[in-house]
């Protein structure tokens, strides 16, 4: 025979565990909102006016090599309008990486930012600049983006 003591303990660890799973449940859902507010904030930084500006002029800088770039358009860490777009382009990458880098973000969240394109244009003066200004982790966040989407676009993941 089942005494009380037997039944509410019983009935202490159910609600213990329906407790748990609830909680379990509610943290699992604030992490996917989070995520979501994360990749909302991101898609707005990547609409910004200044942005688009600045994407622009990076996009339409034309130059073969490091050495083209500076001869063209000056050292990459200046006070000029193209050294100012390359910072704003390469900080927002930067940042989106890191976000993806840490678990901020997901990577479907954001697969659809043009990272592997704007890595490939800015590759060149990024890489030079590490070499000239001895600093190797300048932007390694945005070329980190970049190897996670070829490594999807390698596997046929575009998007997943």
């Amino acid at each position: 025979m089942v005494d009380v003591t037997e039944v509410s303990a019983l009935v202490a660890a159910a609600g213990v565990l329906i407790g748990v799973a609830l909680t379990y449940l509610e943290v699992r859902n604030l992490v996917k909102a989070r995520k979501t507010d994360v990749a909302w904030r991101i898609y707005q930084s990547f609409n910004s006016k200044e942005f688009l500006e600045a994407t622009y002029k990076v996009w339409n800088l034309e130059f073969d090599d490091y050495n083209d770039f500076l001869k063209k358009y000056g050292p990459p860490f200046a006070e000029t309008p193209v050294a100012i777009s390359i910072g704003i382009v390469g900080n927002l990458y930067e940042e989106a990486g890191e976000l993806l880098h840490k678990g901020l973000a997901e990577y479907e969240s954001i697969s659809n930012i043009p990272a592997n394109l704007m890595w490939e244009k800015m590759k060149p003066v990024v890489e030079g600049a590490r070499k000239q200004y001895n600093f190797p982790q300048l932007f390694d966040k945005f070329e980190y983006f970049y190897n996670e989407m070829k490594k999807r676009e390698h596997r046929g993941v575009i998007h997943g």
